[in-house]
Protein backbone atom coordinates (compact mmCIF):
# COMPACT_ATOMS: atom_id res chain seq x y z
CA UNK A 1 0.00 0.00 0.00
CA UNK A 2 1.43 3.81 -0.77
CA UNK A 3 0.65 5.67 2.16
CA UNK A 4 0.42 9.73 2.24
CA UNK A 5 0.86 10.53 5.77
CA UNK A 6 2.94 9.03 8.21
CA UNK A 7 2.61 9.23 12.18
CA UNK A 8 5.40 9.32 14.06
CA UNK A 9 4.45 8.49 18.00
CA UNK A 10 7.13 8.45 20.92
CA UNK A 11 5.73 6.60 23.87
CA UNK A 12 6.45 7.07 27.20
CA UNK A 13 4.74 6.07 30.86
CA UNK A 14 1.87 8.11 30.98
CA UNK A 15 2.07 10.23 27.57
CA UNK A 16 2.38 9.62 24.06
CA UNK A 17 3.71 12.33 21.80
CA UNK A 18 2.40 12.14 18.26
CA UNK A 19 3.87 14.36 15.02
CA UNK A 20 2.09 14.63 11.65
CA UNK A 21 5.19 14.09 9.40
CA UNK A 22 4.45 16.25 6.33
CA UNK A 23 3.66 19.79 8.37
CA UNK A 24 5.41 18.44 11.73
CA UNK A 25 2.25 19.39 13.77
CA UNK A 26 2.22 18.09 17.28
CA UNK A 27 0.47 17.10 20.10
CA UNK A 28 0.41 15.04 23.66
CA UNK A 29 -1.99 12.52 24.56
CA UNK A 30 -2.47 10.23 27.44
CA UNK A 31 -0.87 7.10 27.64
CA UNK A 32 -4.59 4.82 27.97
CA UNK A 33 -7.69 4.52 25.77
CA UNK A 34 -8.89 8.22 26.46
CA UNK A 35 -5.90 9.25 25.37
CA UNK A 36 -6.15 7.42 22.17
CA UNK A 37 -9.01 8.29 21.03
CA UNK A 38 -8.13 12.11 21.21
CA UNK A 39 -5.23 11.25 19.36
CA UNK A 40 -7.59 9.77 16.20
CA UNK A 41 -10.21 12.68 16.70
CA UNK A 42 -6.41 15.29 16.83
CA UNK A 43 -5.35 13.55 13.70
CA UNK A 44 -8.47 13.57 11.66
CA UNK A 45 -9.24 17.35 12.05
CA UNK A 46 -6.10 18.04 11.13
CA UNK A 47 -5.39 15.14 7.93
CA UNK A 48 -7.53 16.18 4.85
CA UNK A 49 -7.44 12.85 3.13
CA UNK A 50 -8.54 11.30 6.34
CA UNK A 51 -6.76 8.38 7.94
CA UNK A 52 -6.67 6.12 5.18
CA UNK A 53 -3.27 5.62 3.76
CA UNK A 54 -2.10 6.57 7.10
CA UNK A 55 0.85 4.52 8.56
CA UNK A 56 1.54 5.07 12.53
CA UNK A 57 5.22 4.53 13.46
CA UNK A 58 6.21 4.09 17.42
CA UNK A 59 9.57 2.56 18.96
CA UNK A 60 8.47 -0.74 20.66
CA UNK A 61 9.33 -0.30 24.56
CA UNK A 62 7.06 -2.93 25.89
CA UNK A 63 5.21 -2.66 28.21
CA UNK A 64 4.90 1.09 27.84
CA UNK A 65 3.77 0.60 23.86
CA UNK A 66 1.38 -2.17 24.57
CA UNK A 67 -1.90 -0.77 24.65
CA UNK A 68 -1.61 1.59 22.26
CA UNK A 69 -0.58 -1.26 19.81
CA UNK A 70 -3.51 -3.60 20.78
CA UNK A 71 -6.09 0.23 20.56
CA UNK A 72 -4.44 0.30 16.99
CA UNK A 73 -4.68 -3.12 15.95
CA UNK A 74 -8.59 -3.12 17.49
CA UNK A 75 -8.96 -0.24 15.18
CA UNK A 76 -7.36 -2.20 12.36
CA UNK A 77 -5.06 1.06 11.31
CA UNK A 78 -1.72 0.00 9.73
CA UNK A 79 0.96 0.76 12.56
CA UNK A 80 4.99 -0.13 12.73
CA UNK A 81 6.76 -1.41 15.34
CA UNK A 82 10.58 -0.14 15.10
CA UNK A 83 13.56 -0.77 16.87
CA UNK A 84 15.09 2.04 19.03
CA UNK A 85 18.53 0.67 17.80
CA UNK A 86 17.43 1.41 14.08
CA UNK A 87 15.64 4.88 14.49
CA UNK A 88 19.17 5.82 16.32
CA UNK A 89 21.15 4.71 13.41
CA UNK A 90 19.60 6.41 10.47
CA UNK A 91 19.46 9.83 12.35
CA UNK A 92 23.45 9.84 11.73
CA UNK A 93 25.33 12.41 14.44
CA UNK A 94 22.58 14.46 16.01
CA UNK A 95 22.59 16.66 18.72
CA UNK A 96 19.88 17.53 21.40
CA UNK A 97 16.49 15.05 22.69
CA UNK A 98 13.10 15.47 23.41
CA UNK A 99 9.99 14.03 23.00
CA UNK A 100 8.80 15.88 20.05
CA UNK A 101 11.97 15.61 18.61
CA UNK A 102 12.00 11.65 18.89
CA UNK A 103 8.26 11.24 17.74
CA UNK A 104 9.36 13.42 14.60
CA UNK A 105 12.61 11.28 14.01
CA UNK A 106 10.46 8.08 14.40
CA UNK A 107 7.93 9.45 11.34
CA UNK A 108 10.85 10.58 9.14
CA UNK A 109 12.33 7.30 9.56
CA UNK A 110 9.11 5.57 8.65
CA UNK A 111 8.74 7.67 5.91
CA UNK A 112 12.51 7.38 4.53
CA UNK A 113 12.19 3.04 4.81
CA UNK A 114 8.27 2.86 3.62
CA UNK A 115 8.92 0.76 0.88
CA UNK A 116 11.01 -1.82 3.25
CA UNK A 117 8.94 -1.64 6.48
CA UNK A 118 6.47 -4.31 7.41
CA UNK A 119 3.25 -3.82 9.43
CA UNK A 120 3.44 -5.32 12.53
CA UNK A 121 1.38 -8.56 13.37
CA UNK A 122 -0.13 -8.33 16.72
CA UNK A 123 0.29 -11.54 18.96
CA UNK A 124 -2.55 -13.86 20.13
CA UNK A 125 -3.57 -13.04 23.63
CA UNK A 126 -2.11 -16.36 24.72
CA UNK A 127 1.52 -15.23 23.32
CA UNK A 128 1.42 -12.00 25.14
CA UNK A 129 0.40 -13.86 28.52
CA UNK A 130 3.15 -16.64 27.86
CA UNK A 131 6.06 -13.91 27.14
CA UNK A 132 5.34 -12.20 30.42
CA UNK A 133 4.90 -15.35 32.49
CA UNK A 134 8.15 -15.95 31.34
CA UNK A 135 10.24 -12.55 31.94
CA UNK A 136 8.16 -13.32 35.14
CA UNK A 137 9.83 -16.90 35.50
CA UNK A 138 13.14 -15.29 34.70
CA UNK A 139 13.06 -12.55 37.45
CA UNK A 140 12.22 -15.36 40.03
CA UNK A 141 15.13 -18.01 38.52
CA UNK A 142 17.35 -15.17 38.68
CA UNK A 143 16.54 -14.54 42.81
CA UNK A 144 16.32 -17.73 43.65
CA UNK A 145 19.82 -18.09 42.05
CA UNK A 146 20.78 -14.93 44.18
CA UNK A 147 19.60 -16.77 47.55
CA UNK A 148 21.62 -19.77 47.03
CA UNK A 149 24.32 -18.24 46.25
CA UNK A 150 24.56 -16.37 49.27
CA UNK A 151 23.29 -18.90 51.65
CA UNK A 152 26.23 -21.11 49.79
CA UNK A 153 28.71 -18.32 51.43
CA UNK A 154 26.92 -18.04 54.65
CA UNK A 155 27.58 -21.56 54.99
CA UNK A 156 31.23 -21.41 54.42
CA UNK A 157 32.10 -18.54 56.42
CA UNK A 158 29.46 -18.20 59.19
CA UNK A 159 28.82 -20.73 61.77
CA UNK A 160 24.64 -21.77 62.30
CA UNK A 161 24.52 -21.62 65.66
CA UNK A 162 25.34 -17.75 66.33
CA UNK A 163 23.53 -17.01 62.39
CA UNK A 164 20.15 -19.28 62.83
CA UNK A 165 17.92 -16.61 61.50
CA UNK A 166 19.89 -15.79 58.70
CA UNK A 167 20.03 -19.60 57.59
CA UNK A 168 16.67 -20.36 58.22
CA UNK A 169 15.41 -16.98 56.46
CA UNK A 170 17.24 -17.83 53.50
CA UNK A 171 16.16 -21.39 53.33
CA UNK A 172 12.42 -20.15 53.31
CA UNK A 173 13.15 -17.77 50.76
CA UNK A 174 14.57 -20.44 48.36
CA UNK A 175 11.20 -22.82 49.09
CA UNK A 176 9.02 -19.99 48.36
CA UNK A 177 10.46 -18.85 45.22
CA UNK A 178 10.73 -22.70 44.18
CA UNK A 179 6.97 -22.90 45.04
CA UNK A 180 6.79 -19.89 42.72
CA UNK A 181 8.20 -20.85 39.73
CA UNK A 182 6.46 -23.75 40.09
CA UNK A 183 2.92 -21.64 39.95
CA UNK A 184 4.17 -20.04 37.06
CA UNK A 185 5.45 -22.88 34.87
CA UNK A 186 1.89 -24.90 35.71
CA UNK A 187 0.38 -21.60 34.23
CA UNK A 188 2.79 -22.06 31.22
CA UNK A 189 1.85 -25.31 30.10
CA UNK A 190 -1.33 -24.82 30.60
CA UNK A 191 -1.77 -22.07 28.52
CA UNK A 192 0.28 -23.90 25.81
CA UNK A 193 -2.41 -26.92 26.18
CA UNK A 194 -5.08 -24.93 25.77
CA UNK A 195 -4.07 -23.57 22.46
CA UNK A 196 -3.96 -25.98 19.56
CA UNK A 197 -1.55 -24.75 17.48
CA UNK A 198 0.99 -23.73 19.94
CA UNK A 199 0.43 -26.88 21.65
CA UNK A 200 2.06 -29.09 18.38
CA UNK A 201 4.47 -26.51 18.06
CA UNK A 202 5.52 -27.04 21.46
CA UNK A 203 5.44 -30.98 21.00
CA UNK A 204 7.19 -30.84 17.81
CA UNK A 205 9.88 -28.86 19.27
CA UNK A 206 10.42 -31.07 22.17
CA UNK A 207 10.99 -33.75 19.99
CA UNK A 208 14.85 -32.66 19.50
CA UNK A 209 17.30 -33.81 21.60
CA UNK A 210 18.88 -30.73 23.46
CA UNK A 211 16.21 -28.81 23.15
CA UNK A 212 13.99 -28.24 26.85
CA UNK A 213 10.75 -27.11 27.57
CA UNK A 214 11.66 -23.03 28.20
CA UNK A 215 13.33 -22.54 24.84
CA UNK A 216 10.14 -24.35 23.18
CA UNK A 217 8.20 -21.68 24.85
CA UNK A 218 10.68 -19.45 24.31
CA UNK A 219 10.90 -19.69 20.16
CA UNK A 220 7.26 -19.85 20.46
CA UNK A 221 6.88 -16.46 21.97
CA UNK A 222 9.89 -14.76 20.02
CA UNK A 223 8.59 -16.10 16.68
CA UNK A 224 4.94 -14.97 17.41
CA UNK A 225 4.06 -18.54 16.90
CA UNK A 226 6.55 -18.58 13.75
CA UNK A 227 4.91 -15.85 11.61
CA UNK A 228 7.51 -13.09 12.50
CA UNK A 229 10.50 -14.87 10.68
CA UNK A 230 10.21 -16.67 7.47
CA UNK A 231 13.36 -18.53 7.99
CA UNK A 232 15.58 -19.54 10.37
CA UNK A 233 18.34 -17.85 9.05
CA UNK A 234 16.93 -14.81 9.75
CA UNK A 235 15.78 -16.02 13.44
CA UNK A 236 19.44 -16.77 13.82
CA UNK A 237 20.63 -12.97 12.78
CA UNK A 238 18.06 -11.72 15.57
CA UNK A 239 19.60 -14.20 18.19
CA UNK A 240 23.04 -13.36 17.35
CA UNK A 241 24.34 -16.85 16.52
CA UNK A 242 24.63 -15.99 12.38
CA UNK A 243 28.16 -15.53 11.48
CA UNK A 244 29.44 -12.80 8.79
CA UNK A 245 32.25 -11.90 7.42
CA UNK A 246 34.62 -9.24 9.17
CA UNK A 247 37.20 -8.48 6.40
CA UNK A 248 39.30 -5.60 6.02
CA UNK A 249 42.58 -5.50 4.02
CA UNK A 250 44.42 -8.65 3.98
CA UNK A 251 45.49 -8.58 7.41
CA UNK A 252 41.79 -9.43 8.57
CA UNK A 253 39.79 -12.02 7.07
CA UNK A 254 37.81 -13.78 10.06
CA UNK A 255 34.14 -14.41 10.27
CA UNK A 256 32.36 -14.06 13.62
CA UNK A 257 28.46 -13.18 14.95
CA UNK A 258 27.40 -9.84 16.19
CA UNK A 259 27.21 -8.89 19.28
CA UNK A 260 23.51 -7.27 18.52
CA UNK A 261 21.38 -9.95 19.49
CA UNK A 262 18.71 -11.33 21.51
CA UNK A 263 20.69 -12.44 24.83
CA UNK A 264 18.06 -14.64 26.35
CA UNK A 265 17.22 -17.00 23.44
CA UNK A 266 20.90 -16.79 22.37
CA UNK A 267 22.03 -17.93 25.86
CA UNK A 268 19.12 -20.58 25.53
CA UNK A 269 20.49 -22.40 22.53
CA UNK A 270 24.17 -22.15 23.95
CA UNK A 271 22.70 -24.55 26.69
CA UNK A 272 21.15 -26.31 24.09
CA UNK A 273 23.66 -26.94 22.16
CA UNK A 274 26.11 -28.01 25.22
CA UNK A 275 23.13 -30.85 26.20
CA UNK A 276 22.99 -32.03 22.69
CA UNK A 277 26.58 -32.40 22.59
CA UNK A 278 26.49 -34.54 26.06
CA UNK A 279 23.62 -36.24 25.25
CA UNK A 280 22.91 -36.49 21.31
CA UNK A 281 25.41 -39.10 19.92
CA UNK A 282 25.03 -37.02 16.58
CA UNK A 283 26.01 -33.96 17.77
CA UNK A 284 28.56 -35.26 19.66
CA UNK A 285 30.47 -37.37 16.93
CA UNK A 286 30.12 -34.03 14.92
CA UNK A 287 31.37 -31.68 17.77
CA UNK A 288 34.38 -34.19 18.49
CA UNK A 289 35.23 -34.43 14.54
CA UNK A 290 35.15 -31.07 14.19
CA UNK A 291 37.27 -30.48 17.29
CA UNK A 292 39.94 -32.92 16.05
CA UNK A 293 40.58 -31.09 12.65
CA UNK A 294 41.53 -28.47 14.50
CA UNK A 295 38.30 -25.96 14.67
CA UNK A 296 37.72 -23.85 17.37
CA UNK A 297 35.78 -24.60 20.20
CA UNK A 298 33.30 -21.69 20.36
CA UNK A 299 33.21 -21.90 16.34
CA UNK A 300 31.94 -26.03 16.87
CA UNK A 301 29.54 -24.76 19.46
CA UNK A 302 27.87 -22.35 17.31
CA UNK A 303 27.59 -24.74 14.31
CA UNK A 304 25.48 -26.71 16.57
CA UNK A 305 23.42 -23.77 17.87
CA UNK A 306 22.64 -22.97 14.38
CA UNK A 307 21.92 -27.07 13.51
CA UNK A 308 19.16 -27.32 16.31
CA UNK A 309 17.65 -23.76 15.18
CA UNK A 310 17.03 -24.85 11.92
CA UNK A 311 15.84 -28.03 12.96
CA UNK A 312 13.12 -26.21 15.06
CA UNK A 313 11.83 -24.24 12.52
CA UNK A 314 12.10 -27.55 10.17
CA UNK A 315 10.12 -29.54 12.59
CA UNK A 316 6.97 -26.90 12.86
CA UNK A 317 7.07 -26.22 9.22
CA UNK A 318 6.74 -29.72 8.22
CA UNK A 319 4.54 -30.84 10.85
CA UNK A 320 6.12 -34.02 11.74
CA UNK A 321 8.21 -34.44 14.58
CA UNK A 322 12.02 -34.74 14.18
CA UNK A 323 13.33 -38.36 13.09
CA UNK A 324 16.80 -39.09 14.51
CA UNK A 325 18.64 -40.77 11.42
CA UNK A 326 21.75 -42.31 13.41
CA UNK A 327 20.17 -45.10 14.64
CA UNK A 328 18.92 -45.80 11.27
CA UNK A 329 21.95 -46.20 9.99
CA UNK A 330 23.88 -49.19 9.04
Amino acid sequence: MKYKEFIGIDVSKSVIDVVIYTNRLHSKFGNDEQGFDKMIAWLEKHIATGLEGVLFALEHTGLYSLWLSLFLDDGKYDFTMLSGLAIKRSMGLVRGKSDKVDAYRIAEHAYEKKDKLRLYQMPSKTILTLKKLLSYRERLVKERTAFLGRDKEYKTFLTKEENNVLFESHQRMIEHLNQEIQIVEKELYQLIKDDEVLHKQYSLINTIKGVGPQTAMMMIVLTNGFKSFPTWRKFATYAGIAPFPNESGTSIKRTKVSHLANKRIKALLSCCASTSIQHNPEMRLYYQKRIEEGKNEMSTLNVVRNKLLSRIFAVVQRQTPYVDTLKYAA
